[in-house]
């Protein structure tokens, strides 16, 4: 007989294979979105600041719509294929079709949709890890790398088919992925029985509380003041570096493919340390990495400095961006997909958020970039630290009667 542990490692290779191609839809499309509608749509500043309002704003409301769907039936697997569909539909029509609103109603229908795929691929991952009896924490940082694996290639393939083929190829190829994803789920995925709300809960959840309605708001927030940092300083960091510290727009990609490069082993690393550490504290930790990160960039005095500072960034993103998703699983693990696309939904909440504070670096300095983002960390580190994940918020909780 199989044990258990080892029936849920060998999901991780088709699951592995999923997120790698999840990762390449997006990374050869967004960092030519915005390229996309201006030259090849001719979409007006407005019309462009709708369209990548919009987007986000969809997929959060599709994502959202999804996640609840999925915990009431068995259907996660049915919804794997159903969103890389759409996915499908939404790629193939938008490598032909150039009209703006035409394009704008694709990208809140069917692309928004697609967005649903990736929360949808972790809570599969979480519940079929767990059901196996494999460390979900360790599983679920593993498929994370795997998908920040795919962002490391997913560029660098879309420049070479943007030079081959124009804006078509890289929609093409990014739907050809989804047909990928649809097929891994139908023939290399096993069928999730029921949800776990309904099953019970998994053996090692045996007694796990469920969080709150306010305690799981509170930590997507804290998530979400932890992740426009992100946004932000990505943003600001090429003309922070010109401006400010006397580099070039080169210095700049050498220093996020220098903090990309080291998260990955961090990712695993910390997967490895959330079977022996409580999750909590590592999470804690690495805002705590955010902080320091931030501020240092505020002062540093060299664009070389700022690079050696990449190994407190990239423990802060794989703590906060691999680790989080356990962290709000384990806070509601009868309904992984509920509280897995919470999670996801903090990140495009951040990166609006990050546009108006990216204005400000804009007006007082690029400096500020960092300060705001130093801050940021603190207060997403202070609610963290006054959220009970079990339910009981330090800052309300109820005060002993008197005897």
């Amino acid at each position: 007989m199989v044990p258990r542990s080892r029936r849920g490692g060998r999901a991780l290779l088709p699951l592995g294979l999923l997120f790698f191609a999840i990762g390449v839809s997006g990374a050869v499309v967004e960092p030519f979105r915005a390229l996309f509608l201006s030259t090849a749509v001719r979409a007006s500043p407005v019309q462009l600041t709708v369209f990548l309002i919009v987007a986000p704003l969809s997929g959060v409301v599709a994502a959202t719509l999804v996640g609840r769907l999925s915990d009431r039936r068995a259907i996660r697997r049915e919804l794997l294929v159903a969103t890389s569909v759409a996915g499908l539909v939404g790629m193939g029509l938008t490598a032909f079709v150039r009209d703006y609103w035409a394009l704008l109603a694709l990208t809140a229908t069917a692309t928004a949709l697609a967005g649903a795929l990736f929360p949808q691929a972790l809570a599969y991952a979480r519940q079929h890890l767990t059901r196996g009896g494999a460390s979900a924490a360790m599983g679920i940082s593993t498929l994370r790398t795997v998908f920040s694996a795919s962002w490391v290639a997913g560029p660098p393939l879309a420049a070479i088919l943007l030079r081959a083929g124009g804006f078509a190829s890289i929609f093409v190829a990014a739907a050809a992925m989804y047909v990928v994803a649809a097929l891994i789920a139908v023939l290399l995925l096993h069928k999730v029985d029921a949800p776990l709300s309904t099953a019970g809960p998994a053996p090692d959840l045996a007694g796990t509380p469920s969080a709150s309605r306010s305690t799981l708001l509170r930590t997507a927030a804290a998530f979400t003041l932890l992740q426009c940092p992100m946004t932000l300083c990505v943003q600001a960091l090429p003309l922070y570096i010109d401006a400010d510290l006397g580099g070039d727009a080169t210095d700049a990609g050498l220093i996020l493919g220098l903090c990309a490069a080291l998260e990955i082993p961090l990712m695993l690393s910390l997967g490895v340390l959330a079977s022996r550490i409580r999750i909590r504290v590592l999470v804690l930790a690495g805002a705590g990495c955010g902080v320091a990160y931030y501020a240092f960039a505020t002062i540093t005095p060299s664009v070389w400095a700022l690079g050696g500072a990449q190994i407190l960034n990239a423990a802060f993103i794989a703590a906060v961006a691999g680790l989080g998703i356990s962290y709000m699983q384990d806070m509601l693990p009868e309904q992984p997909g509920r509280v897995t696309t919470l999670f996801i939904n903090s990140f495009p909440v951040g990166a609006m958020l990050a546009g108006p504070l990216f204005g400000l670096s804009q007006r007082f300095g690029y400096r500020y970039a960092f300060l705001i983002a130093s801050a940021l960390c603190l207060a997403g580190l202070l609610v963290l630290l006054a959220t009970d994940p079990r339910g009981r918020s330090r800052l309300s909780s109820p005060r002993p009667s008197s005897p």
